[in-house]
């Protein structure tokens, strides 16, 4: 991550206001990265909101950080899976014993807790 967020460490002071800042908006970005560019484009307009900057200066933020960012994750990590809104998930798993919580004794009487025993 830090080697991610160096062109924003490198902007700042030193201070540790100012890093705890450039690794926020690098973990921003990182997370932008990841999302489907049609959900990326209603995170970024969000943002703008969150950030109470009017658009000009929003456009400027943008172009100048967010998107070289991204590109930057892009080329570090081009084999990284990114998340997929359009992916359907996985079908739900029966259960052998319903009802029983993952911490629970397994009712099948082993002394295992039900997740390391009927519940894998």
């Amino acid at each position: 991550m830090v080697a991610y967020a160096q062109p924003l460490i490198d902007e700042t002071d030193g201070s540790q206001e100012q890093l705890n800042k450039a690794f926020g908006i690098a973990q921003l970005c990182w997370n932008l990265a990841l999302a489907p560019e049609n959900d990326r484009e209603k995170d970024i307009s969000n943002m703008q909101k969150t950030l109470k900057m009017d658009k000009a200066e929003f456009a400027d933020f943008r172009r100048s950080v967010i998107d070289p960012m991204i590109l930057r994750h892009q080329e570090m990590f081009p084999n990284m899976p990114r998340f997929d809104s359009q992916a359907a998930a996985p079908p739900p798993r029966e259960k052998k014993y319903p009802g029983t919580g993952r911490n629970a004794p397994c009712p099948c009487k082993s002394g295992k807790k039900y997740k390391r025993c009927c519940g894998k």
